[in-house]
């Protein structure tokens, strides 16, 4: 199940880039945004060289060509999840334009006073304030399951929070920043038994491991190219088919109508219906080239590697004595927050970077869950395929001499 990271590594061009002077840079921010291996930068590169053009409606070469591949991603990505048809696929920008398609589009249509929505204490910000703004304009109720101590759901709650009124669980599949797998098939099951769907925030676990929406049996589910040695700008929302023929298009224009007069318009069919305008060509086919890279290295062996880096810091920074956010590394992702007791975040991220060691800082787009572990923000080293365990030294080095030098002020 090993992979070999040195190899993996030489695709990723900005990993040999040095910091700071001659600081070999150790990029721990994966779960902001991932690098980009040369497969990518070549596809979308010979794209822009060789064929671009707009799609769909083009009766020319170039863009026969660009929409050939813009709908052969578009089937990467229903193969990738395992969804059962290309009309369930929706390009978008990315996670949060996903998420605010549904609660637009979905929730305008759906929701009324009196509904609730159910979120975790655990969620991103992309998947909570979609839901207060939905909340704010048709009067329904959002509900936030709590958490353990650990860092985990309060699952035995559940029922408890599933009421009669609950028309949609929003719920994410990995926690940003405590690296919380949570168990999406069973949440689901719970859902529909008591007559709810289900929404997935997969952003911190498409790239990760393997994803079968069928499986799962989510309703809809979100996630975003860049995460994944994709290109920002694209995103995708899948959706079962006959949900996303029952909602009304969110945005209007170019590409997603049938027909339009002085009267009036009839919206085209799937997906078109719900992409307005031109959509981000390129960048689709840069994430068919992501998904091809991670196919081909395996996401379940990328979960194991991750992992065992995790585990590892675990074990060096623990010596130190940071207070982890989250389960233990078995049970979570390759994500590792933590606080140092006396400096601030920020200052610990600084002094890293200094040394080359890129981590993130704040409140990681988390304040809810921030609150609730009573801290204003947190350090995250995330870790993905090209990260070894030399660099997970590198950080528990670094951070050893970030706290002397606080110590001597």
């Amino acid at each position: 199940m090993t992979i070999d990271v040195e190899r993996i590594r030489v695709d990723f061009p900005v990993l040999a880039e040095k910091v700071h002077g001659d600081e070999p840079l150790a990029y721990l921010d994966n779960a902001a945004s991932t690098q980009r291996p040369r497969a990518v930068i070549e596809a979308m590169d010979d794209a822009y060289e060789h064929y671009y053009a707009n799609v769909h409606r083009g009766i020319h070469t170039l863009s026969e060509l660009s929409t050939e591949k813009f709908e052969g991603a578009r089937d990467a990505v229903r193969h990738f999840i395992n969804a059962k048809s290309t009309l369930e696929i929706v390009f978008t920008s990315g996670t949060t334009s996903a998420i605010n398609l549904v609660a637009r589009s979905w929730g305008d249509a759906n929701l009324r006073a009196g509904d609730e929505i159910l979120l975790t204490e655990m969620e991103h910000h992309s998947n909570i304030v979609p839901w207060h703004q939905v909340a704010a304009r048709t009067g329904c109720k959002v509900r936030f399951l709590p958490i353990t101590d650990q860092g985990q759901l309060r699952l035995e709650l559940l029922d408890e929070y599933l009421t009669p009124r609950t028309r949609l669980v929003a719920v994410t599949a990995v926690s940003n920043v405590l690296g919380t797998i949570n168990p999406v098939a069973e949440i689901t099951g719970r859902a529909h038994a008591a007559g709810a769907l289900v929404l997935v925030d997969a952003a911190q676990s498409i790239p990760h491991m393997t994803t079968d929406v069928q499986a799962l049996g989510c309703d809809f589910l979100a996630f975003s190219g860049h995460k994944m040695l994709g290109p920002s700008g694209i995103g995708v929302l899948y959706g079962r088919e006959e949900l996303l023929l029952d909602m009304p298009p969110f945005m209007g224009g170019g590409g997603m109508i049938g027909n339009v007069t002085t009267e009036g318009l009839t919206a085209a069919e799937l997906p078109a219906k719900v992409e307005a305008g031109t959509p981000p060509i390129v960048e689709a086919i840069g994430l068919a080239a992501a998904i091809k890279y991670l196919e081909g290295v395996g996401l379940e062996r990328i979960h194991v590697h991750e992992q065992s880096l995790a585990r590892r810091a675990h074990e060096l920074l623990g010596d130190l004595g940071v207070r982890f956010l989250g389960p233990s590394p078995e049970e979570k992702a390759g994500i590792v927050s933590f606080t140092v007791d006396g400096i601030h975040a920020h200052d610990v991220a600084q002094m890293l970077d200094r040394r080359g060691v890129a981590v993130r800082a704040g409140h990681h787009c988390t304040m809810p869950l921030h609150s609730k572990l009573k801290i204003t923000a947190s350090s995250r080293a995330s870790f993905y395929l090209y990260n070894t365990l030399a660099e997970v030294e590198r950080l528990a080095t670094a951070l050893a001499e970030a706290k002397r030098k606080f110590r001597r002020k």
